[in-house]
């Protein structure tokens, strides 16, 4: 009996890119099939190809980018060579997009309903007399509640999941028979997500479509896909199902991708990621407590309404000396407003915030310039953090010349010790952040904030824009840091995996309260809060069994 054909087949393709410096070879001799009504998985780091290779399926690469070897196959029609007129009738109608980013891939300036009821009219699923209906009917598969409403707003006066639901909507408004999800769920919140994925997979299960996942999370790739393709600069080093890529990964890199994977950690018990501690951080038998927080509140007075929104409500933690406190929660939970409070970004409402037995509430003047030069943030977005204009030079530098610590020279060679201390060579002194990997922006958000020698670095997301790989090695900087500097952390993070692999002590906070509180071993071994127990279970292959 002959095997059913393919949906998708990619035979043998390459793709480069013609730059100012001479042509990059962004795929080599890639391989791959997506079967009739199969979910495949390509996982990787950025720049390893799997986002290039999906866009060369669609005929959307860059105006620089170019498949010049291979065939691509939808249902036997070849899509390489391609004409332009062609690829429209086939983007839309058979091949649908979810892409990574849906405020930039949503037009700001239009209606929601307007913009799928441009691709239901494009490819003939609706007609002028009932476009307005099945508008309705397509966000609504899509899970936006109050559909008809929701239609008549912008992309702003969505939240993040809200905005990925409509690209859901309108990437498969046309039923296509295949879809390629670029990165969905990448900014979202571990609920959001799961809520999206379900909602995705219950659609795409409904309608027989086939789907290409791209993904950076292996154990997302686990939970969702059939089969994995881990693809390593522009080629696969690694294809199969799911779970034995996983469990018995081959390839030396697929190892240190499974090995550095927070949600793949989730499931391999790791007793060496903690430190268990007897108290929990809000516990007064701790005697050496860097920060005390105590009934913080922030209240903001919302125009048109008789009642304030309460962003931050009653909210009580320490931090002891030299560990780490980390702070979960979804979007809107809270946390980075507690965090900017303590950074002294924000006044609170209420409550009081101790920093070394000092009130931070009323420090001014000089004990507010010590208490800045004690207390330094890390931010989620290393490249907007970064001035673009300066050199990394003078950006680790700007805080030790703001401050006048030592002279010229000095201030040179401490630039060179805090390169060294974030494992970034002496020749990045002279490059700017546009020429630094994300990894490496990172890094030197790093060394700018150890420039003034801190007790306290307040880590606001400071890895979730980033790959596993990178993840990880941020990760064991940061701890490396601590050890060898005596360093207190406060840890912002929406990302319960890699809040376990840094964190002594877990806050985990929900509509601006903390709803639980203990060390990080009891919060993710014995979670008594209902919500925390949530949290937990939307984490991406936080049941899968894996021994690596």
């Amino acid at each position: 009996m002959s095997q059913p054909q393919p949906l998708l087949r990619v035979q043998d393709v390459a793709v480069d890119f013609q730059t100012v410096n001479g042509t990059v070879n962004a795929v080599e001799a890639v391989d791959l099939e997506v079967g009739v009504g199969e979910t495949v998985a390509i996982v990787g780091e950025s720049g390893s190809g799997k986002s290039t290779t999906a866009m060369s399926v669609i005929g959307l690469l860059p105006g620089n980018g170019k498949v010049v070897r291979g065939s691509i196959t939808l249902d036997g029609q070849e899509l390489v060579g391609a004409s332009e007129h062609t690829m429209r009738s086939v983007r839309g109608a058979k091949i649908g997009l979810v892409p990574q980013d849906p405020m930039s891939n949503l037009n700001p300036v239009s209606k929601i309903g307007t913009q799928v009821a441009e691709a239901l009219l494009a490819h003939g699923q609706a007609t002028k007399k009932n476009v307005r209906q099945r508008v309705v009917e397509t966000l609504a598969a899509a899970g936006l509640p109050n559909a008809e409403a929701r239609a008549n707003q912008y992309p702003h006066e969505f939240s993040g999941g809200m905005r990925q639901r409509a690209l859901i909507a309108i990437g498969l408004a046309c039923n296509p028979r295949l879809l390629i999800a670029d990165e969905p769920t990448s900014a979202l919140d571990v609920t959001v997500q799961k809520t999206i994925l379900d909602q995705l997979g219950q659609m795409t299960t409904e309608l027989g479509t086939s789907v290409l996942l791209i993904t950076h999370d292996l154990g997302l790739a686990a939970e969702r896909a059939s089969r994995v393709i881990v693809m390593n600069r522009g080629r696969i080093v690694e294809q199969g199902p799911a779970r034995q890529i996983l469990e018995d990964p081959q390839e030396p890199y697929t190892q240190a991708l499974v090995k550095a994977a927070p949600s793949v950690a989730i499931a391999r018990l790791r007793p060496e990621a903690f430190r268990a501690k007897e108290q929990a951080p809000t516990a007064p038998a701790v005697v050496d407590n860097i920060v005390e927080v105590d009934g913080l509140t922030k209240v903001y007075p919302v125009r048109g309404q008789k009642e304030d929104f309460v962003a931050v409500d009653n909210v009580s933690f320490a931090i002891p000396r030299g560990e780490t406190v980390a702070i979960v929660g979804e979007s809107g939970s809270g946390k980075t407003t507690t965090a900017r409070m303590l950074l002294k970004v924000i006044e609170p409402t209420s409550g009081s915030m101790l920093f070394d037995g000092q009130d931070v509430a009323g420090l001014r003047g000089k004990h507010l310039r010590e208490f800045r030069q004690k207390v330094q943030p890390i931010f989620q977005d290393p490249y907007s953090s970064l001035n673009p204009m300066f050199t990394i030079e003078r950006i680790i530098e700007e805080p030790l010349e703001f401050y006048k610590r030592g002279s010229s020279k000095e201030r040179a060679a401490r630039v060179r010790q805090l390169l060294d201390d974030v494992a970034l060579p002496q020749t990045m002194l002279r490059r700017y952040p546009s020429e630094l990997s994300g990894g490496q922006r990172q890094r030197v958000a790093i060394a700018r904030a150890l420039a003034l020698s801190p007790d306290l670095i307040v880590c606001d997301e400071p890895v979730s824009a980033l790959d596993v790989l990178v993840q990880d090695q941020i990760l064991t900087l940061l701890k490396d840091l601590q050890r060898d500097y005596g360093l207190s952390y406060l840890f912002i993070s929406h990302d319960l995996a890699v809040v376990r692999l840094i964190s002594d002590y877990v806050g985990v906070m929900k509509d601006g309260a903390l709803v639980e509180a203990a060390t990080s071993e009891e919060i993710f071994t014995n979670p008594r809060n209902e919500y925390t127990r949530h949290l937990l279970a939307s984490i991406p292959g936080n049941e899968l069994d894996i021994a690596v």
